[in-house]
């Protein structure tokens, strides 16, 4: 446990320094190291080459055929209930992207946490505003291998920036494998009753995460919710898997 609260106070130590570091030195790309834009680690070529989601199924966030308007359902979509009540996604996993997702989940590299939450922020501002986010956690025994909790390291600039509380209105009840590891079926056994809910909610709260891929683990984490009287659950997530 000791170990867990060194390394969160490691990375808020780092979140301050970062803060003034700011105000002296410019900021560089964490793409390409190019100098970036004013109050953004990218530069201008790699921001215009990010994989922006531009036209996506609310149910699930996947990219819809140019024929089809962006919030429309997908058909598979159409046939199926979900505890979500709208998916969105900031961007594609895909390049460069999916690089900045990784280093932030698997290397600690919190500088590129907060250029994704930035970019979630951007894209994510216009969308129907939820009264709460709660990020989707890690279970105790893999936050005290990490360190921090990369949901919750999105989630609160995030939160900042829209001027939105984050509560910490989930818990995982037991340790689950790595989802990357399983298929979409071995996903969503893996997840049952994962979830519980905690403290009081309001009646509209957005699911923060960093990747979505099947979906499985909004979907556990909104049942838990739902099932605590949640009205309308939304997720918000920084990169969905086409």
């Amino acid at each position: 446990m000791q170990s867990a609260v060194n390394k969160s106070l490691g990375a808020l130590v780092y979140r301050v320094g970062a803060a003034l570091s700011g105000l002296v030195f410019p900021p560089l790309c964490l793409v390409c190291g190019e100098p970036g834009t004013p109050g953004r680690d990218l530069c201008a070529a790699c921001a215009a080459a990010l994989p922006w989601l531009e036209r996506a199924c609310r149910g699930c966030a996947l990219p819809l055929p140019a024929t089809e308007p962006d919030g429309a359902l997908c058909g598979a979509c159409q046939g199926a209930r979900s505890p979500l009540a709208a998916v969105h996604a900031a961007l594609l996993y895909a390049a460069p992207a999916d690089g900045l997702l990784r280093r932030f989940k698997f290397h600690g590299d919190l500088a590129a946490g907060r250029l994704l939450a930035q970019l979630m922020h951007a894209r994510l501002a216009p969308v129907a505003r939820p009264q709460a986010l709660v990020p989707v956690p890690l279970h105790l025994s893999r936050l005290r291998r990490r360190g921090y909790d990369q949901a919750l390291e999105l989630a609160r600039p995030l939160g900042r920036a829209l001027q939105l509380p984050v509560l910490a209105g989930l818990h995982r009840t037991r340790a689950t494998p790595p989802q990357s590891a399983l298929d979409a079926a071995a996903r969503r056994r893996n997840l049952r009753q994962a979830f519980a809910a905690r403290g009081r909610l309001p009646t509209h709260v957005a699911l923060v995460d960093d990747v979505m891929t099947t979906g499985a683990t909004v979907q556990a984490a909104a049942r838990a919710l739902r099932r605590a009287g949640v009205v309308r659950v939304d997720a918000w997530v920084c990169a969905r898997v086409p």
